[in-house]
């Protein structure tokens, strides 16, 4: 008779789960019942499915998997799409991708080798769902041959102590520390004293070049330190806010500084890669910009923000739960339709904010949706050669290592560079060059010249009504409306052939260049 207190106890487990779930449409929730914002209700299976395949893995769903979705009658079905993507290898082509963005991994200033040592340092971790501080442990106290682990190139690349310093913090931290390299920061409480005491845990780190070409080897030094040049003078080296270590002390201080960094009770590090994750699928950090986490620039959800910061330390810095969690929200499934009252809401999450797609995730949504992927050139530069035949065919603007691989596309709209540890590096804004290659560009023309999408619908004769709704399954992930279906059908009646196929083309170029393709709703 024991089993009513096994399924008592599944049932509070199930609740427990469930609020867990839901703390962060309480904040979310409260903070608009307070401010007097109405809510858009939810989002159509439709949206959701586009919106969730391209905010979490950067492609978009098959027309195979759309239509499975939405006659799915299952209630959890959104649930298990969230799990599928999690679990999809899309999901780690999109991370390592944003995470090489962070740490500026790219051939400007590394060799071939190196380049690609760090790149599958970075991809191994988001594979194994490395946890975050451990992620950053393994970072900041890399030894050893760059080309063997490939988290040493951390240091190869920034190889001055400053830079050391204000790249980590800008990071890891989320905050940016460089004004007070010359003075006392003008809006944080960070001093210049604070400052060299912080850079001179990274005073010990050396290199020196390996027994092979483009090796190089890192490891720490007992001795040597950074002068505050405005006293002439080293400063125990010290964590912000943290505890001065002896200036004597033999020990590698990249280890203390790992420990500070990653500790459940450091106020930043959480904070950071949490802000950074809810602006991926949120469309604006709680606090914007994502890296600028200073005192002067709040949240605009203190609470939300302190509690998704305790559950993901809870949860072990497992970023793929703070993933989940973030999906499952109410907040996040909203429609992006504003009701009555929220039109001018754009920051408490009243309804999903509409964003453009990242240049790499269209051009792959572009390639997914004709059929043609996207064949890339050299990499821009003069003193480093990029090995494009390690790039086999097929490889999507995600799966690229390198940020410099020649591509007008990318660069028209916006990729980081990797020159600086900054969000600011990836442009959102539209701009007339955009406009201008969507509509006369080579990269959709040649893609609809050379579609085998269009071919098949072409051999399949399929009727006007089958291929409008193939189009808007394909590039929408919905149906089309009536008004829409009576608008493209004159498009395509009586046309065979040659003919039947300029048509077809016409029509995908008409999808492929609204505003709804392009953008995330």
């Amino acid at each position: 008779m024991r089993f009513p207190g096994v399924i008592l106890a599944l049932a509070l487990l199930v609740v427990s789960l469930r609020a867990d779930e839901q703390f962060i449409d309480a904040h979310v929730n409260r903070k608009l019942q307070r401010l007097k914002l109405p809510a858009s209700p939810r989002c159509t299976d439709s949206d959701f499915i586009r919106r969730a395949f391209l905010d979490a893995i950067g492609v978009l769903p098959t027309m195979t998997e759309t239509s499975r979705f939405l006659t799915d009658p299952d209630p959890q079905k959104r649930a298990r799409l969230v799990d599928s993507l999690l679990a999809r290898d899309e999901f780690v082509d999109y991370w390592t991708y944003k995470w090489c963005d962070l740490l500026l991994v790219s051939s400007r200033k590394l060799n071939n080798k190196s380049m690609w040592s760090f790149y599958g340092w970075v991809r191994e971790a988001v594979l194994n769902n490395q946890p975050w501080d451990e992620f950053a442990r393994t970072l900041l106290t890399a030894t050893g041959s760059n080309l063997e682990n490939g988290a040493a190139n951390y240091f190869v690349l920034h190889q001055e102590t400053l830079d050391l310093a204000e790249t980590t913090t800008q990071a890891f931290l989320g905050m940016s520390v460089m004004c007070a390299r010359c003075h006392n920061h003008p809006l944080e409480k960070w001093t210049n004293q604070d400052y060299y005491a912080f850079a001179n845990l990274f005073a010990r780190v050396a290199l020196k070049n390996g027994d092979v070409p483009g090796e190089t080897l890192i490891f720490p030094v007992p001795t040597g330190d950074l002068v505050n040049p405005r006293t002439g003078k080293p400063l125990p080296p010290r964590p912000l806010d943290g505890k001065p270590l002896p200036l004597a002390d033999p020990r590698d201080r990249r280890a203390a500084l790992a420990a500070w960094m990653t500790s459940p009770q450091n106020p930043y590090f959480g904070r950071a890669v949490v802000n950074r994750v809810w602006r991926n699928f949120m469309g604006r950090g709680l606090v914007e910009a994502e890296d600028d986490l200073r005192l002067t620039n709040p949240p605009s959800n203190p609470e939300l923000l302190d509690g998704l910061v305790k559950d993901f330390i809870a949860g072990r810095f497992d970023v793929r739960r703070l993933i989940r969690t973030i999906m499952l929200s109410q907040a996040y499934q909203r429609s992006s339709e504003p009701v009555h009252g929220n039109e001018q809401d754009d920051r408490f999450y009243s309804r999903y904010f509409v964003r453009r797609l990242p240049a790499e995730v269209l051009l792959d949504a572009l390639s997914e949706a004709t059929g043609v992927p996207t064949e890339f050139g050299t990499v821009k530069a003069r003193d480093f050669r990029f090995d494009t035949a390690s790039i086999s065919k097929g490889t999507r603007a995600l799966q690229l290592p390198d940020s410099r691989v020649v591509s007008y596309f990318l660069d028209a709209f916006g990729r980081a560079p990797r020159e600086q540890t900054c969000s600011c590096e990836r442009q959102e804004a539209p701009s007339v060059q955009q406009a201008l290659h969507l509509a006369n560009g080579d990269t959709i023309n040649q893609k609809l010249r050379g579609s085998p999408v269009i071919e098949a619908m072409v051999k399949s004769n399929a009727g006007d009504d089958e291929v409008i709704r193939r189009v808007f399954l394909i590039a929408l992930c919905r149906l089309p409306t009536e008004t829409e279906r009576a608008r493209m059908t004159p498009l395509l009646v009586g046309t065979t052939g040659p003919d039947r196929r300029s048509a077809l083309e016409d029509l995908f170029a008409a999808v492929l260049t609204c505003k709804e393709f392009l953008f995330n709703h």
